[in-house]
């Protein structure tokens, strides 16, 4: 099946939608829906004037993990080989969640229904994640006998207690939205996932691109840096962003009590 049927990417009012469109199946993971799901984020990359990107499943589910019975039958690919050629990760996989960290704007995970290994760690790859309270999510790899390999690992550690990472890495444990938000894994939890991520993505694609995408750069940066070098990093785009020609159309557009018109 080509990707664009596996995985969809709309744009409308500088908010791109990417829908995982394997309903059928839970938008479980085969080697087309990885692949599909790297193209999206690199179409999203490409597209001239995106400024939030909203990542949500079709059908019952966000995203249920691996497709068992392609992964365990012989289906080439899905063999945790490491790729040299790779700039960002040793492991072609990771990217389906590390590909939305890159992302220079921000990603929302609207989930419901199944939320499950992969799956999970997708969801972990954008900058929030809106659920509802009956979400299942669970770091299920260790009961294929595997560890989180699409990034999780690096993930979780910044969100949760490392006892808690280490528990639910260890058992798989299932646990739903209200647990997950309490754990530091969801944002919010919300009847509607979807509909409250297109709120929150229109809401940044209201505001300077620059200077979200600065942001997006800072706190990414944050979790991995010193204070030296993230004081620095905060003071040089800082420098980059006043007087210049968005900084200046959002101060006229407060004055003025009027929409912002910015250009990307």
């Amino acid at each position: 099946m080509p990707s664009s049927e596996r995985v969809r990417v709309e744009v409308s009012e500088h908010v791109a939608t990417v829908t995982l469109a394997r309903p059928e199946k839970h938008n479980a993971l085969d080697q087309a829906m990885f692949a599909a799901i790297v193209e999206a984020a690199e179409e999203v990359a490409a597209t001239a004037g995106v400024r939030a990107v909203v990542l949500h499943g079709e059908g019952p589910s966000f995203c249920s993990g691996i497709d068992v019975s392609s992964a365990f039958s012989g289906d080439a690919g899905l063999n945790g080989g490491l790729d040299g050629t790779l700039m960002n990760v040793p492991n072609p996989f990771q990217r389906t969640a590390y590909d939305w960290i890159t992302l220079p704007v921000p990603v929302i995970a609207a989930v419901h229904g199944n939320c499950l290994g992969g799956g999970f760690q997708i969801a972990l790859g954008a900058d929030m994640r809106y659920a509802t309270a009956d979400t299942r999510f669970s770091v299920m790899e260790i009961k294929w006998g595997l560890v989180p390999d699409l990034a999780g690992t690096q993930l979780m550690r910044h969100l949760a207690r490392e006892d808690v990472v280490r528990e639910l890495t260890y058992t798989g444990r299932i646990f739903n939205g209200t647990e997950a938000q309490q754990l530091g894994f969801v944002t919010r939890v919300v009847d509607d996932p979807r509909a409250a991520a297109l709120e929150t993505a229109k809401e940044i694609a209201g505001k300077s691109p620059d200077a979200v995408r600065a942001a997006k750069r800072i706190l990414n940066d944050a979790v991995a840096v010193d204070a030296a070098t993230g004081l620095m990093a905060e003071s040089v785009e800082q420098q980059k962003l006043i007087s210049s020609p968005n900084q200046l159309e959002a101060i006229m557009s407060n004055l003025q009590k009027r929409a912002a018109n910015f250009k990307d």
